[in-house]
């Protein structure tokens, strides 16, 4: 399997184009929904880039096998938000769209938990070949479906006596 590295500077520079391609498409939305936790840097960003409020909505997926195997997809009952009540005219944002299950699901699922809700467009960083879902909005498309590794990851693994460590 072929992997990706992406430093914090690439990282950023993907989250304004995603933003850019969402501006330049015409299309006016009046929420940001992201999904936590990959998509909680992308979704702050945007938010501030286009001056709307930001919801958050955490998932996750139980999986077997050391990852290998999905197991049921867990949607939170309720989202953090920053205004009283969602927009109508929803982005939802995630960092990459990998198999897919999570994100068709919280897109299909939106509007029925939120009857309010009259449109729901998607956007990510990385549309990998492999999902079965297509969001609307994406950087880059990756046909091989290598494995990423975001800048942010090393913390997946840190704990505060290693934290210590390296700022000495």
């Amino acid at each position: 399997m072929s992997t990706l590295n992406v430093s914090w500077d690439q990282y950023h520079t993907l989250i304004e184009r995603l933003a850019l391609r969402v501006h330049e498409s015409g299309w006016r939305f009046n929420q940001v929904i992201c999904i936590a936790r990959g998509g909680l840097r992308v979704g702050d960003v945007v938010s501030r880039i286009f001056e709307l409020p930001l919801a958050i909505l955490s998932t996750h997926s139980y999986t077997a096998e050391g990852g290998t195997i999905r197991g049921e997809l867990v949607v939170a009952e309720h989202m953090t938000m920053t205004s009283p009540r969602l927009g109508d005219k929803v982005l939802l944002l995630d960092d990459m769209v990998d198999s897919g299950h999570t994100l068709e699901t919280v897109h299909r699922t939106l509007p029925l938990r939120f009857p309010h809700i009259t449109a729901v467009r998607s956007a990510v960083l990385w549309y990998k070949g492999h999902s079965v879902f297509r969001p609307d909005y994406f950087v880059e498309h990756l046909p091989d479906n290598p494995w990423i590794y975001q800048p942010f990851e090393i913390y997946d693994t840190m704990r505060p006596a290693a934290l210590k460590a390296r700022l000495g």
